[in-house]
C-alpha cells in the first residue's frame, strides 16, 4: 500500500520544512506546497502557523485556504491545524483589542492568556481526551508549546458536540488539541515536540489510510 499524501499548507507562515520532515518520518508522503489542487486532493492537509493570528489569515486568504479547508472538511477530508494553524480555525482572533476574522469552523475567540509569564515557552502536559485518537499511548507525555494565545473556552453545538477535547494549562486552561470529525489541531508543536510528537504525527497518519 502507498503511504497517504499529505500537503503542508504554503501559506508563508510556520515550520514548514520542519513539519514536512516530522510527517515523512511518520510514514506520510509529505509536499509543503500552496497549489489549491494538491491541497485540495491530498489525503491529508497540514495548516501551520506561527507569529499573529493576523498574518496568518492574511498568508492564508493570499493562497485561498479557508476556501481549500472548508471545501476539504465539505467532503470529509482530513486537515491538521498546528499552533496558530489551530488558532485561526476559530471564528476570530483577538490581539490586544484589534479583532481578525478567522476561518469560522469552529465557534470562539482566541485571546491573550491570563499568566504571569508570557509568551507560554517550553515542555508541559496535556489533559488528553478520553478516547483521543491522536493521543493514544501518549497520555501522559509532555509537548513543546511556544504561544501566548490561544483558545480557552469550546462552544458546543449538535455538530460538535462529539469533539474530544485535550486542554494545557498555563496561568489558566486552555485548549491543548481538538479532534473533531475530520478536522483536528494541536496548540503545540508536535514537530518539535520529540518522540511525544512524532507519536502523535504517526497517529494522525494512520488515520488517513483507514
Amino acid at each position: 500500500m502507498s503511504p497517504p499524501r499529505v500537503v503542508v499548507l504554503d501559506h508563508g507562515s510556520g515550520n514548514l520544512r520542519s513539519a514536512e520532515r516530522a510527517l515523512a518520518a511518520a510514514g506520510a508522503d509529505t509536499v509543503v506546497s500552496a497549489d489549491p489542487h494538491h491541497a485540495q486532493e491530498a489525503d491529508g492537509l497540514v495548516v501551520p502557523g506561527v507569529g499573529a493570528f493576523s498574518a496568518c489569515m492574511a498568508g492564508l486568504s493570499a493562497v485561498g485556504g479557508r476556501e481549500i479547508i472548508g471545501r476539504r472538511l465539505s467532503g470529509g477530508r482530513p486537515v491538521l491545524g498546528i499552533c496558530v494553524g489551530m488558532q485561526v480555525l476559530f471564528e476570530k482572533g483577538d490581539e490586544r483589542g484589534v479583532l481578525t476574522q478567522g476561518c469560522g469552523e469552529w465557534p470562539g475567540t482566541v485571546d491573550r492568556l491570563t499568566a504571569p509569564v508570557l509568551p507560554h515557552m517550553g515542555w508541559n502536559t496535556v489533559t488528553a481526551a478520553e478516547g483521543s485518537t491522536l493521543f493514544a499511548g501518549i497520555e501522559r507525555e509532555r509537548f513543546y508549546f511556544v504561544h501566548s494565545y490561544a483558545a480557552r473556552a469550546w462552544k458546543a453545538t449538535d455538530d460538535r458536540a462529539a469533539a474530544r477535547l485535550t486542554w494545557a494549562e498555563h496561568g489558566e486552561p486552555f485548549l491543548a488539541a481538538v479532534e473533531n470529525g475530520p478536522l483536528s489541531a494541536t496548540q503545540f508543536h508536535p514537530e518539535k515536540s520529540a518522540a511525544a510528537g512524532a507519536r502523535l504525527l504517526a497517529n494522525w497518519v494512520r488515520t488517513l489510510s483507514a
